[in-house]
């Protein structure tokens, strides 16, 4: 998100630093999202982080904490490009649009919702091979994703890729709403500095504070997703809808399981919204200052 008193760069560079940013953080975060994705497919008791990662390592090897990130790192250019770029494109049409003179905390809300959908309906097909690989009970049944793929445009067709669609819309909607809007804020409350090593650790808190909220918004969105896209087309399809799902999990395991995989989600998301807004604040101002000549 540039400063007030800085014109957007140029898509072309919105798409590089939102590249390097996405990648960064999934390098660095992604065995929390495996965990994740285990606990929130488990309708059983819980297990805990630790308790989860060394039973991976000990019973499915140290790769099994990277097993579909193939897909996610595939998407990552675009997705996150997709964040910052279309949160940019979409402040300048709407502040055209409804007359707003700077950009305000709705304003940031409004179009973060509104990258949130865009960014929705480019990766759904990533997530729904990810949610696939990540899976406990498909352990053996793929061998890597482009096996993945073949195998669900087999025996589901290739409208299966977007199954869980509506969830994720959803599921991104209220995460980029809430993430832009809290940048927004958290930004324009800390003290504004030239230092950039200070810009750095303010960038950073609003990022953090921006995921953990985030993320307490969207993961009941998030658990019902991830509960669409790991049906494989075999029995009666238990999740369909989003809002009938939230519900149809609160009522037979307690609103609490709304919430399974949370921890390892907004630790991964908390520091991980931190680091993908400083990432992309540092590479854009590297193009700026080396490229740009701003």
């Amino acid at each position: 998100m540039p400063e007030a008193n800085q014109k957007p760069l140029p898509f072309g560079y919105q798409f590089l630093a939102g590249a390097i940013a996405g990648v960064s953080e999934i390098l660095v975060m992604y065995p929390l999202d495996v965990v994740k994705t285990r606990a929130q497919l488990n309708t059983g008791s819980s297990s805990g982080i630790v308790h989860t990662i060394t039973t991976m390592i000990k019973t499915e090897g140290p790769g099994s904490l990277y097993r579909g990130i193939l897909p996610p790192i595939m998407v990552e250019a675009p997705k996150r490009a997709t964040k910052f770029a279309a949160n940019e494109q979409y402040t300048s049409l709407y502040k055209k649009l409804f007359g707003f003179e700077k950009v305000t905390q709705s304003l940031s809300v409004l179009t973060g919702i509104s990258a949130g959908l865009t960014e929705a309906v480019i990766i759904v097909p990533f997530e729904l091979v990810k949610v696939r690989m990540q899976d406990k009970a498909n352990l053996g049944k793929y061998n890597g994703t482009t096996d993945t793929i073949r195998k669900i445009l087999a025996s589901e067709g290739i409208l299966a890729l977007f199954n869980g669609l509506e969830a994720t819309m959803w599921r991104h909607a209220v995460w980029n709403g809430a993430y832009f809007g809290l940048i927004f804020k958290v930004k324009d409350m800390l003290p504004k500095s030239k230092d950039p090593n200070q810009q750095r650790l303010t960038n950073f808190a609003a990022g953090t504070i921006g995921g953990i909220v985030a993320t307490a918004c969207n993961t009941p969105f998030d658990v019902v997703k991830t509960r669409v896209q790991s049906y494989n087309g075999v029995g009666p399809r238990k999740y369909n809808w989003t809002l009938p799902g939230i519900m149809t999990v609160a009522k037979e395991e307690g609103i609490a399981s709304l919430y399974r995989g949370f921890l390892p989600k907004v630790l991964r998301l908390g520091p991980g919204g931190g680091i993908l807004l400083v990432v992309f604040e540092t590479v854009s101002g590297f193009i700026r200052k080396n490229i740009l000549k701003e």
